[in-house]
């Protein structure tokens, strides 16, 4: 069974889905060739969440913060090494920034990135995630479809993610124009360790792991909207 294969079998896509875009066009613009199974992946799925919390970048996406080909996955990139500039004992990087590419985002502000390592080879490309440039970084040493299916099989135990994301089952649900994805991040991802350092100084009783409650997320942008714009 391929790892598709075995996605599609615990988590069904919808039965319509945009037409895929035109790969050749996409991978001139990145400069890079695309590893097959995220092909197959947006073919397959189209936009939308993966157990309401996993959004994977597409090209041209209308929301700039899922769009491949527009200018955040640059932004992230420069922001890794600004950070591990500036720190005076940084977190280690599974590679170079250079080598890291985002594909997707999640509710609490978690970036998927590829490691773009063999750079002619994207076939070979593995997974490592991050909760903000500077935190510990978790790597997966596999493609990002075999990623999903570990991730919503169970099997693949991913630290910065909340302990019940499975807790109604694996699911995919397709963004829609005013669907809570596009709400959550139709805004700049903002770093989970920063949200929940202000909300424990400010009375809020959250805990160290899980999903930060939206309402906490509004909080810490009203309270800090000279620092977000």
């Amino acid at each position: 069974m391929t790892d598709l294969a075995a996605l599609t079998a615990l988590c069904p896509p919808p039965t319509a889905v945009p037409p895929a875009p035109d790969w050749s066009e996409v991978e001139e613009a990145l400069g890079t060739g695309l590893p097959r199974d995220y092909k197959e992946l947006v073919a397959a799925y189209g936009p939308g969440r993966f157990c309401g919390f996993v959004t994977l970048y597409r090209p041209h996406a209308p929301n700039r913060w899922t769009d491949l080909t527009g200018p955040v996955p640059t932004r992230l990139r420069g922001g890794i090494e600004e950070v591990r500039q500036a720190a005076r004992t940084p977190w280690p990087l599974p590679c170079s920034p250079e080598d890291l590419l985002a594909v997707g985002v999640t509710d609490n502000g978690d970036h998927l990135f590829w490691v773009t390592r063999p750079a002619g080879a994207p076939d070979e490309w593995t997974i490592a995630v991050s909760e903000s440039p500077g935190a510990p970084w978790f790597v997966h040493d596999g493609t990002l479809t075999a990623f999903l299916v570990g991730v919503l099989g169970g099997s693949v135990d991913v630290p910065l993610f909340p302990r019940d994301l499975l807790e109604h089952g694996p699911a995919f649900v397709p963004s829609t124009s005013r669907s809570r994805a596009q709400v959550v991040v139709s805004e700049a991802p903002v770093s989970t360790r920063a949200v929940r350092d202000w909300a424990n100084a400010n009375g809020y009783d959250l805990p160290e792991r899980g999903r930060v409650p939206i309402e906490v997320v509004e909080a810490w942008k009203r309270g800090n909207r000279s620092t977000t714009r």
